[in-house]
This record gives structure tokens, C-alpha cells and sequence, in this order.
């Protein structure tokens, strides 16, 4: 474990995890693993909170669900949401108060995907279900409810992977209204590389590399495929880009990288590094109350970024 400063609330959770000697999911089955990612939305993260619309959304390419703080709303830009867990755990409900926060803090429409999950469904099924959910959204379904005018794709972990590789899709192959932005959150950017970060935060910083490497094994990519590690592209030509990564993380670098590839590819891109916390901590809000204000500054300059973005 590295000696570099770390915030109070995440040496409590840390101190508190190894005091508990809590098991991860590579030590368990999958079965178990998935019921631990559920079980810690309650124990961790903040509660889903108000709003006026949260509904299931009927045939979509994949599970979608919406938020919306207004029952009603004209033609405007809709947030697609990639939950992380490492392509193999997580979904809708796990994600589900990061998402209603997200939907308050930008008042925007967001839809959350159910994309498919390895080992049943490996490599490119849920980044396929990632991309077709997008431009499914980006149609302006009657299901949805809401006329997309753009599109704002959002993800974190592995979702952070699924939401540059959706960018990079619509890119070369357009939906039917632009994507106006992405913000991929700690995002698995570089999979393929080996970066110092690993070295420093891959024990006893709540991810580990034990952990990742058994992620890699079920949900068994392509190493060579862009669609698992999207820096194989040229970043030329992307949306607006916001950046996020935390300081204490094993995939902290792959962030890192990702936002210089963009910046020096011409992309407006903004880098925000969130010191002293841990990877995946916009998900626990409750345990980590210091990632709210890290949520707020991130949803101020996404709006910023959006505002300069034709809709």
C-alpha cells in the first residue's frame, strides 16, 4: 500500500473493509459476487432520492430505464448511462441513485442500459448492446417518451470503456442525432497497456488486480479489437470529452492516457483527476460523503462543455 495521502472518509472505508476482511468477487462465486454488488448499494451509496419520472423503458435493444426530474419535456439532449462492474457484474439497479443524481444535477433525461453481461454473454455482446442502445435512444422511440436533440454518452469502469467505444461508433457510423458529449468516469480506457498506477493502487484500494484479471477471463475480448481497448483508434473527430479518474486507482493511468490521446487529437477535452479516493466512488456516496462534491464539480463542467455543443 502506497503512503500517498488519502481522504478520511475512504481510510475509514478501506480500514473498515480489511478490518471485516471482506471477501471479493474473485473469492466467490458469481453468483454470490453479483449479490455482494447489490447488497453494497444499500450499505454504500447514497438513496435514489426524488423524481418525477423512474420507469422501466418497453422494447429497447436491451433493459433501459429512465430518469427524469420533470413528468414532462420538450426536444432536448438525453444522458445514455454504461454501468461499470467490470463487464461481468452490476446493472440497472446497482446504478440506479448514481443515475438519479446524474439526472438532477444536469436536469436531463437519463436512460440506464441492461446491457447483456460475461461470462454468459462475452466479448462484444454488452459493448454491442452499448452501441444499439444508443442509437436506439437517439431515434426518439415513442417508448422513451423524449425527443433526443443529441446525445451525452456517460459510464463508469467498464462503462467508462463502453461509453468511448459507443462515441467512437457513432462517430464513424452517425446515429440519427449527433452525441454531443462524452464523460467517461474511471474508465477501463487502455485495458491492454500496463501503467504504474497498477503497480501502485492494485492491492488494498477496494479494486484489485486480482479482481481485473478475472474480469479479463470471463468476459474474454479481443485484445486487438478496438472495441476493447478504444486507444487501438484515432480520437480525431470525437465529441466533447470530460475525463474523470481517481487518484488512488489502479486503472487511474488509462484515464490519464485517454485524455491526452484526446487532447492532442484536437478534441475538446477536460481532465479532471479527483485526488486521495478510490476507484468507484460516485457509487458510494453514502460510505464516501466527500464524492458528492466530486459529482457537483463534474456535473458543473459537463454543463460548461454542453452549452457550447450545437443541440
Amino acid at each position: 500500500m502506497t503512503d500517498q495521502p488519502v481522504r478520511p472518509d475512504v481510510r475509514g472505508l478501506l480500514d473498515q473493509m480489511a478490518a471485516a476482511n471482506s471477501p471479493r468477487a474473485v473469492d466467490v462465486s458469481l453468483e454470490q459476487a453479483r449479490g455482494m454488488m447489490h447488497a453494497s448499494r444499500s450499505l454504500l451509496d447514497a438513496p435514489t432520492g426524488p423524481l418525477a419520472v423512474l420507469r422501466d423503458v418497453d422494447n429497447g435493444p436491451c433493459p433501459l430505464r429512465l430518469f427524469d426530474v420533470r413528468a414532462e419535456r420538450g426536444p432536448g439532449p438525453v444522458l445514455v448511462f454504461f454501468h461499470g462492474g467490470g463487464f461481468v457484474l452490476g446493472d440497472i439497479d446497482t446504478h440506479e441513485p448514481l443515475c438519479a443524481e446524474i439526472a438532477r444535477l444536469l436536469d436531463l433525461p437519463v436512460v440506464s442500459v441492461g446491457y447483456r453481461l460475461a461470462p454468459e454473454h462475452p466479448f462484444p455482446a454488452g459493448v454491442s448492446d452499448a452501441i444499439a442502445a444508443a442509437r436506439w435512444v437517439a431515434g426518439s422511440p415513442a417508448e422513451l417518451g423524449r425527443e433526443a436533440t443529441g446525445l451525452i454518452l456517460a459510464g463508469d469502469s467498464a462503462g467508462g470503456n463502453f461509453t468511448i467505444v459507443t462515441a467512437l461508433a457513432l462517430r464513424d457510423e452517425p446515429a440519427a442525432v449527433p452525441v454531443l458529449a462524452q464523460w467517461p468516469m474511471y474508465p477501463a480506457a487502455n485495458p491492454t497497456q500496463f501503467y504504474p498506477s497498477m503497480d501502485a493502487y492494485g492491492e488494498g484500494f477496494l479494486l484489485s488486480r486480482e479482481s481485473m484479471d478475472w474480469f479479463s477471463s470471463c468476459y474474454a475480448p479481443d485484445p486487438k479489437d478496438w472495441r476493447y481497448d478504444p486507444l487501438h483508434q484515432d480520437q480525431r473527430g470525437m465529441p466533447p470529452t470530460l475525463v474523470v479518474t481517481a487518484g488512488l486507482d489502479p486503472i487511474r493511468d488509462q484515464g490519464r492516457a485517454y485524455a491526452a490521446a484526446c487532447a492532442a487529437a484536437g478534441v475538446d477535452t477536460i481532465y479532471l483527476e479527483c485526488p486521495e479516493t478510490i476507484h468507484g466512488f460516485f457509487s458510494l456516496r453514502k460510505a464516501l460523503p466527500s464524492s458528492q462534491a466530486d459529482l457537483e464539480r463534474c456535473a458543473a463542467h459537463l454543463r460548461v462543455m454542453l452549452k457550447g455543443a450545437k443541440e
